[in-house]
């Protein structure tokens, strides 16, 4: 079965929502294609790296009101053994984070690398949206670090990334994660494990009648 993952690399329900998914298929005894789709929650530029609890908290009415939100997210992510440091987080444009996936996709190394990139922003507080950042990341999971640089510092995948975007968009995408089985079963949210392994059942069992 395909599995489609619609995220976006600094939204913590995605790094949650694939954990779980990796829980679920855990029990899944069908196989399983899994392809990294792109999603920016919010394209807008970022000058210079920034705190992610001052934009947070401009965005959603002060440090306090945050404070309670991020705490709840820090729970769930702790459940499923990920560590969420919102105190380390800086706020970055995801694209050519997202680029950069895609080249690593070419290598069939993209999967490592989105794990790579949740675990340095909510982590380890690194600027995912420097390139310099992004290439050292890339050369953790195996892949030539240099080679990555020149990837990014070059025009190489914009176009592609910038229709993929347009692409999510147009299929009615607007939160994430979203998990598309079969290419036609849409799930959103970060479900817990048995609902997305139930899920799988059933896209099965329909795709089994339909055949």
């Amino acid at each position: 079965m395909e599995i489609d993952i619609y995220a976006d690399l600094v939204c913590p329900w995605c790094w949650i929502g694939r954990r779980r998914l990796t829980q679920a298929l855990a029990s899944y005894e069908g196989k399983v294609t899994i392809r990294n789709r792109p999603f920016q929650l919010d394209p807008s530029p970022v000058p210079s790296p920034r705190p992610m609890l001052d934009v947070l908290a401009e965005k959603f009415g002060g440090r306090e009101q945050v404070r309670q939100m991020v705490d709840r997210v820090v729970e769930v992510g702790a459940s499923v053994g990920l560590d969420l440091r919102y105190d380390r987080m800086i706020a970055a444009n995801t694209f050519d984070a997202h680029r950069l996936t895609n080249w690593a996709g070419q290598q069939d190394r993209d999967g490592e690398l989105v794990e790579a990139l949740h675990r340095a922003h909510f982590t380890d507080g690194v600027d995912i949206g420097s390139r310099e950042a992004l290439a050292e990341v890339a050369a953790t999971v195996g892949l030539d670090g240099d080679d990555a640089r020149h990837f990014l510092d070059s025009e190489q995948g914009v176009a592609e990334l910038t229709a993929e975007l347009a692409a999510a968009r147009q299929l009615g995408v607007t939160s994430v994660p979203t998990f598309v089985l079969a290419g036609k079963y849409a799930i959103t949210g970060a479900q817990e494990a048995d609902t997305l392994l139930a899920a799988l059942a059933e896209v099965e069992r329909r795709e089994a009648a339909a055949s």
